[in-house]
């Protein structure tokens, strides 16, 4: 079965488990936040930090039941982040890396900052003329295995529409 999922537009590697007691372990680990989770997104605007940690909570939005937003009442939520590139005064590529791993966190986060995330609809910056989704992508898992206790490192390779994506930035920079 699938132990975790990915927000909808979101590529990437997820974790499936072969069996119940995999799953199981697996799931243990996720709530753990033994799990470390690396994702690559492009956002609107330049961030001006190389590197930075966004400790904020996170709850149902009150105003949009599809929505979750930063709440001081929400459970805790960590996004560490480093920035791999800047284009055109305009988008900045980053590396994320989830302490924990709320509902639509990285979004939220992102979009609370004032850097929503190219192509998303619900939170981020849609500018079709760039990609036809939101251009997030869970870029790797490292996970113990759950019977041998190995630990094990999975990458999904950048999707052809966000790495044309920036390819063109780089070029036009």
């Amino acid at each position: 079965g699938i132990v975790h999922r990915l927000d909808k537009d979101t590529s990437g590697a997820i974790i499936v488990a072969k069996n119940d007691k995999a799953h199981i372990a697996l799931s243990e680990q996720l709530k753990n936040h033994e799990v470390k989770k690396t994702y690559l997104a492009l956002v609107r605007g330049i961030i001006k930090e190389n590197e930075a940690t966004i400790n904020m909570p996170i709850a149902r939005s009150k105003k949009d039941r599809k929505k979750m937003d930063v709440d001081k009442d929400g459970k805790e939520a960590i996004t560490h982040f480093k920035v791999l590139g800047r284009y055109k005064n305009k988008y900045t590529l980053l590396q994320i890396n989830l302490e924990t791993g709320r509902t639509h966190q990285i979004r939220v986060h992102m979009s609370h900052i004032g850097h929503g995330i190219i192509g998303d609809e619900l939170y981020g910056y849609v500018d079709e003329s760039l990609i036809n989704r939101q251009a997030l992508h869970a870029y790797s898992l490292s996970f113990n295995q759950p019977r041998t206790k190995e630990n094990l490192e999975f990458k999904a390779e950048l999707p052809n529409d966000i790495k044309n994506l920036i390819e063109k930035l780089r070029k036009n920079n």
